[in-house]
């Protein structure tokens, strides 16, 4: 909870930034949904990259980048605080940040998805979080969901790339043979393009070694936001 408290503020600042007023400030996440999503996804998505981690965080600007802002965004925004609830409250391990009108999961090997030295395969603790979360995305069907795998800097930089291919092909067929559908996920890869924290140091190359998600409504809901707010 602490580090999604932290990354929120984050967010938070970035969205202040850009619209210069008091109501980021004081609004609750869902109302927080409706204003970020309002200001436009480019501008802010390219704040929240320099903000947010050492590198470009893609799994953010996905999700800023989906937003559809207003009234439509908030109820939206409402029916993400439910969603990232559940995952904390079954996935403890996981970090869960609201951001917008979307949620960012990051899995590392202390947090919920672990891969052997050189594997890719999911098996053990990992299998039974991600059982866990494909009947979260079973309870909330309308979303789509971006998988992203990455490593450390340890290894050739080639070599990380295709090894964080596999990993995130691997959590996306894993879920998906849990019933998920297939058309609900897109899949990408950065090797170790994408730090959070120091490669220098073991803890922080551990935190480098991730699988992140990144989760937004799909038309149905922004279709449903849209029709019970007016189409604001």
């Amino acid at each position: 909870m602490k580090n999604r408290l932290i990354k929120s503020v984050y967010i938070i600042m970035a969205a202040t930034m850009v619209i210069g007023c008091k109501t980021v400030q004081n609004a609750n996440k869902t109302q927080k949904g409706a204003v970020i999503g309002a200001t436009g996804g480019a501008v802010i998505g390219g704040v929240i990259g320099n903000n947010v981690g050492k590198g470009n965080n893609t799994a953010l600007g996905a999700i800023i980048g989906a937003a559809i802002g207003g009234a439509a965004g908030g109820y939206i925004g409402n029916r993400m605080d439910r969603q990232a609830e559940r995952i904390e409250e079954e996935i403890p391990g996981a970090e869960v940040t609201r951001v917008g009108e979307g949620i960012n999961v990051t899995f590392t090997e202390d947090a919920g998805v672990y891969f052997d030295t050189n594997k890719s395969n999911v098996k053990g603790t990992s299998a039974a979080t991600l059982d866990k979360l494909a009947g979260i995305f079973q309870e909330y069907p309308n979303s789509y969901i971006l998988v992203e795998g990455h490593t450390d800097s340890a290894g050739p930089e080639d070599y990380n790339m295709n090894l964080s291919r596999q990993r995130a092909e691997s959590v996306t067929d894993y879920l998906v043979a849990k019933g998920i559908s297939k058309g609900r996920f897109t899949t990408k890869w950065y090797g170790e393009t994408q730090p959070i924290a120091d490669n220098t140091t073991k803890e922080g190359k551990a935190q480098n070694r991730r699988v992140e998600l990144a989760i937004v409504a799909d038309e149905e809901l922004k279709e449903e936001a849209r029709e019970k707010t007016g189409g604001r």
